[in-house]
């Protein structure tokens, strides 16, 4: 089952990387940190940037929740599983299946590039395609698509990069 740890925004690699080193593999069979690429216009130039996608949260894979949950005091920084009513709260299947085809093999969301066209939103590159659905806002001043996705229960806004190349 894939759990969500929340931790410090700005520690989620930090974090991931201790679990890693600290906790046995039988525990924890991975641990994710997913990414976005967002451009950036620096000194002139625009550079790809990794950003985290879900901010203070580290993604884990474990078939003991509850052990986990006493593992991770062992963890520097401030970790805690989610959970209501003192149970783990685990990913859905479909949530699972999202985050994997979403984010590919390194869990990075890469850019996206479309065109507006008749006030409607067209992917013809990238993760974002076909899931057009789930794009809320576009900010094509600084590229990015604001997205609104059913995670842990509820509607979790997050950001990626789309490049919108025309519009109509």
């Amino acid at each position: 089952m894939w759990c969500v740890v929340q931790v410090r925004q700005g520690e989620e690699e930090s974090v991931r990387q201790q679990c890693q080193e600290k906790l046995s593999s039988d525990l924890v069979k991975n641990c994710y940190v997913f990414y976005y690429e967002e451009k950036k216009h620096i000194r002139g130039e625009w550079v790809i940037q990794e950003k985290p996608l879900f901010p203070g949260y580290v993604f884990m894979v474990t078939d003991e929740a509850d052990r986990l949950s006493d593992e991770l005091v062992r963890i520097k920084g401030k970790t805690k599983l989610l959970e209501t009513a003192d149970k783990v709260v685990p990913l859905s299947d479909s949530e699972v299946e999202f985050l994997k085809t979403f984010g590919g093999k390194e869990q990075t969301i890469e850019m996206s590039e479309g065109v507006i066209e008749r006030s409607k939103v067209k992917i013809y590159s990238g993760p974002l395609v076909g899931k057009e659905r789930y794009i809320c806002k576009i900010d094509r001043h600084k590229r990015r698509a604001f997205l609104e996705l059913p995670m842990l229960g509820e509607r979790r806004r997050v950001q990626v990069g789309l490049e919108i190349v025309s519009k109509t």
